[in-house]
This record gives structure tokens, sequence and C-alpha cells, in this order.
């Protein structure tokens, strides 16, 4: 997964104007459309012409592996326009932190592994609909991966920290998975860990190194929890996290980068390259 991802940066750096901008902005207004039309068309006729369909694309309806991902996820108006704001608040602040080209990496990686997985149960004679709903969601797990303790105010009103949110997704996911009887939540779950994966492997193992050795610490000692005390390097070191302020001298085996979208020279630890705010100034 980390080299996936050393991929992924190396070939936006190399293609600095690959992407589609404002991304988001065109899913979210595509499926605004398509949600008026399922209103103004009830019968769905028109709509039965957009959808994902093997047989229909094998026979040369190509467009619908483009109109699909405009489908939208049906419900009151009310709850349609809220999960369309949403999408746009988080797709646009995923883009805005990555650039154009990661942004459209990700999520086109996510469609193509919707659509060979529609081909394969579509063809096998289960007529499951083939939607982004999914994907859409699985951009929580990716905001709330970078930004946890980030408040949303849920109808305006609730403020809830993006992390929440996220383990709600993950609830849900598993509850259409099993009630719905769709792998498509495992597809987005499979597209998010293929870029986050050793982030958040890479936490855990942090977090669990911590707690082992403040448990060392205390069989030897007999005492209480560490209390660590920062303090400066006794030896010069190299390179050091913008974020964090781990050094190569406090960790050697941790990998450093420097972030080409930040003004001045910035270096930041594999753990924080993709998910620090830029400098600007």
């Amino acid at each position: 997964m980390k080299s996936f991802d050393r991929a992924v940066e190396r070939f936006c750096y190399k293609h600095p104007k690959f992407g589609i901008p404002r991304l988001m902005l065109i899913i979210v207004a595509g499926q605004a459309i398509m949600y008026v039309l399922s209103l103004i068309d009830p019968s769905g006729q028109l709509l039965n012409l957009l959808v994902f369909d093997a047989q229909s694309i094998l026979q040369g309806q190509i467009w619908r592996l483009v109109t699909f991902v405009f489908f939208p996820f049906y419900g009151s108006v009310l709850s349609t326009v809220l999960s369309l704001y949403f999408y746009y608040f988080v797709g646009t602040t995923l883009e805005a932190q990555w650039g154009s080209g990661r942004f459209t990496i990700y999520y086109g990686m996510a469609v193509l592994l919707s659509i060979i997985y529609g081909f394969i149960v579509q063809l096998f004679g289960y007529g499951e609909l083939i939607t982004t709903h999914y994907i859409n969601l699985s951009l929580f797990f990716a905001f709330a991966t970078m930004w946890p303790d980030f408040q949303v105010l849920i109808f305006f009103i609730i403020p809830v920290k993006m992390k929440w949110l996220a383990y709600i997704d993950a609830f849900y996911f598993v509850l259409e998975m099993i009630l719905g009887r769709t792998l498509l939540p495992l597809i987005a779950i499979a597209n998010f860990a293929l870029f986050f994966g050793y982030v958040l492997w890479n936490r855990l193992a942090a977090k669990l190194n911590f707690k082992k050795r403040q448990s060392d610490f205390k069989r030897a000692t007999g005492n209480g929890p560490i209390h660590v005390n920062f303090r400066k390097e006794e030896k010069p070191y190299r390179h050091k996290c913008a974020v964090c302020g781990r050094t190569d001298v406090s960790d050697p085996n941790l990998e450093f980068r420097y972030c080409s979208r930040c003004v001045g020279y910035h270096c930041f630890c594999e753990d924080h390259i993709n998910s620090h705010v830029h400098f600007t100034e």
C-alpha cells in the first residue's frame, strides 16, 4: 500500500496538470440533475438509459460507464440536499489538500473497481444496481483519517466530530453488506485502504508500541504511567517532521519527505506527508 501511494505521489509530481479540477462539484451537480429528472419522470424511462447495465454496455452503450457515476441515491428532498452538500464539502476539501490529480485518481480508482464489480455480478445474473453512493460515503473515511477532530454541524445545529461520522459510516457499511446483500461497500473500503491502509497501520502500531513501553516501565519500576518530557535531540538530525516533531534520530526507521505544495522548505514524516495543512507563507 505504501508503494502504491508513492507511485501515485510520483505520478502527480511528474504530471502536475493531470486531474479533473472541481471533480466533486461536477459529480454533485450531475447527481442533483438526475435526482430532479427522477422527480419529473417517475416512470424512470430516462434514467434507465443512464444506469450501469453490463449487457447494454457490451452492446455498445458505453456512455453508461460514465453516466452511472451521476446516478443519485434516492431519499427525501431534504436528505438528498444535505447529502449532496456534505459530499461537496468533503470532496472539495480533499481536492484542495491533495490536488486535483490525486483526488481524481482516488475517486477514479473507486469507480473503476465498481465497474469491474458491476460486470462480474451482472453478467452472472445478479441484477444489482451499481452506483457511487458508497464511494461518496467513503470520502468521510479519508477526511476523518486526516482531520479526525474536525467538527461539522449536523442539520446546521448539532456539532459532531468527523471521526464519529466515520464510525457511523462503517456501521452502516456493515449493515448494508449483511442486510442489503451487496459488496459495493467493501469495494469502497478496499479503495480507501489502498490509499490509507498504511497510515492507519502505522498509527495503530505506534499506539500499541507506546502502551507496551508504558506497561514495561510500570512493571520494572512499580511506578504509574510514563510522563513524557520532550527535550531537544542529543544528536544532530537531518530530517524533522513539521507536524509531530519526530526526527531521523528519534525514529531511525521513519521515512521523511518534502512537500512541493508548501511555501518554503518543510519536511514531513510518512504519516503526515499526505495529511498536513500546507504552509502558505
